[in-house]
């Protein structure tokens, strides 16, 4: 097939892109930079890339017609954040692509009532992000429902982890010294019991669900058209049972503390304390059936083996001060 990934040089179409190519289908590459940013590969030497400026050419009305004249089979929007983005490029290609696969977030979920998630728990995201793409979801599925409406899927990751990637730590944000400090068996504080969740999946395991809803069969396609459907890793974590692994991993015990929100937010800074607010107020952990039954999805990596592998290589780039992981 032939095959369009809008934001292709990103993580996940880090390995997104190879994965296409090694499967013998052509890709058509477009990003505003043009090259690989995280991951290189001898596949892109087989790759068509082109540079858009996605932002520009909406504000013009063109981006979507600039990828309709690409003729591809299937589109893949790694990069999409808003309904009337998605209105524009569903325009453009209906009738003229056979599926669109958009990216969308586990965050379309709001406070979940049950544990793990189904796709349709519980849908009252709050912030921009997931009320954004959820809003994409929606319009997609009413125009898959649609006499000669573009077949769509949408695949919804969690936290995406792998290397070259800023990956969430135990606290549930990007603070270094998260990792530093389970590194050298020093006390580490987290918020409340430490009993928030993060679901994290490694940038492959995208990838592969990516790969398997382009791969679906015309009739399965239609069959499906409209279905959203989760990509994480099997399981979640706890903070306190994340932090405790990663302090294993360097040989130390781990040395926790709990406090109150009010008092952990006040020791990091306000940009941490909003990424682990944003984290641990949702606390999601999803569950990944409809994928592994309909898409044939099998994650290659648990939670905690994404994560060694992303803190590996922070640690070997100078990003994390921590002695190389054993």
């Amino acid at each position: 097939m032939r095959i369009v990934v809008i934001g292709a040089t990103g993580h996940v179409g880090g390995y997104l892109v190879p994965r296409l190519v090694n499967a013998g289908h052509e890709v058509v590459a477009l990003s505003r930079g043009g090259t690989p940013r995280y991951r290189d590969d001898p596949a892109w030497q087989r790759v068509t890339s082109v540079q858009v400026d996605r932002a520009a050419e909406e504000a013009a009305g063109a981006f979507g017609s600039r990828v309709a004249e690409l003729g591809a089979d299937v589109v893949i929007d790694m990069i999409c954040f808003t309904r009337e983005s998605a209105a524009q490029l569903v325009d453009a290609i209906r009738g003229r692509v056979g599926l669109l696969v958009m990216c969308s977030t586990i965050w379309v979920h709001g406070t979940l009532t049950a544990l793990p998630a189904e796709e349709d728990d519980d849908l009252a995201p709050w912030g921009e992000y997931g009320t954004g793409k959820l809003a994409i979801e929606r319009m997609l599925a009413q125009e898959s429902a649609a006499p000669g409406g573009l077949p769509a899927l949408s695949l919804r990751p969690g936290h995406i982890s792998g290397p070259g990637w800023p990956v969430i730590n135990p606290a549930g944000n990007l603070d270094p010294a998260v990792w530093r400090k389970l590194a050298r068996g020093e006390r580490l504080v987290l918020p409340d019991f430490g009993l928030g969740l993060l679901h994290h999946v490694h940038a492959d395991d995208v990838a592969q669900a990516f790969q398997l809803a382009a791969e679906l069969s015309p009739d399965r396609r239609r069959e499906l058209a409209g279905r959203s459907y989760h990509v994480t890793s099997e399981r979640a974590l706890t903070l306190r049972g994340f932090a405790a692994a990663v302090a294993g991993w360097f040989g130390q015990e781990p040395q926790l503390g709990f406090a109150p929100w009010d008092e952990f937010a006040a020791s990091t800074t306000p940009e941490f304390a909003q990424t682990t607010l944003e984290h641990i107020s949702r606390s999601h952990a999803v569950s990944i059936e409809r994928a592994r039954a309909e898409l044939g999805y099998r994650p290659g990596h648990t939670s905690l083996e994404a994560t060694r592998e992303a803190l590996a290589w922070l640690i070997e780039h100078g990003r994390v001060d921590a002695p190389p992981l054993p």
